[in-house]
């Protein structure tokens, strides 16, 4: 009988394990897309923001419209930053954290320059505000590579 219960132990412990493997393995699975959504608005925010600065110098609409551009932005990053990140990308998550903090700093300070109504063509010349999205997308890169592998991880596990 005491076998039969090590037995059956040790049987629980490498089946609790299975499953913690495969739960963790999904749990990243869910955090890269979530990641690759996020740099997905991240692109786009760098794609069309750069015009729209250019126009808020002379135009209030296009102020108008940088102002809800940026603070749309500050709001997903925000809601990226809160994500759980599972803790094999907790390193990585830390890191975009600290670039999209670089990135929310550069928000305020546009955004502290819109409040007049349009941009100050003088403040353009010193200031880099899509400057951590290169750092967030190579971060991002990174975790896609990752997906990969645990992907191909899984595959193998099921497959046996």
């Amino acid at each position: 009988m005491k076998k039969w219960l090590t037995g059956l132990s040790v049987g629980l412990l490498f089946l609790l394990s299975g499953c913690s493997f495969f739960n963790l393995s999904y749990d990243t699975l869910d955090y890269a897309r979530d990641a690759s959504n996020y740099l997905d608005k991240v692109t786009q925010f760098a794609a069309d923001t750069p015009s729209l600065v250019k126009k808020a110098v002379n135009n209030p609409r296009a102020a108008d419209e940088l102002k809800r551009e940026l603070q749309q932005m500050k709001q997903e990053i925000t809601k990226f930053n809160n994500l759980d990140a599972p803790e094999t990308v907790r390193e990585f998550h830390q890191q975009l954290i600290e670039q999209n903090n670089r990135l929310v700093s550069q928000i305020d300070l546009y955004l502290a320059q819109l409040k007049n109504g349009l941009l100050d063509p003088s403040f353009l010349k010193n200031n880099q505000l899509l400057q951590p999205v290169q750092e967030i997308t190579n971060i991002v890169q990174q975790i896609k590579k990752l997906n990969n592998q645990v992907n191909e991880t899984l595959s193998v596990s099921q497959g046996a």
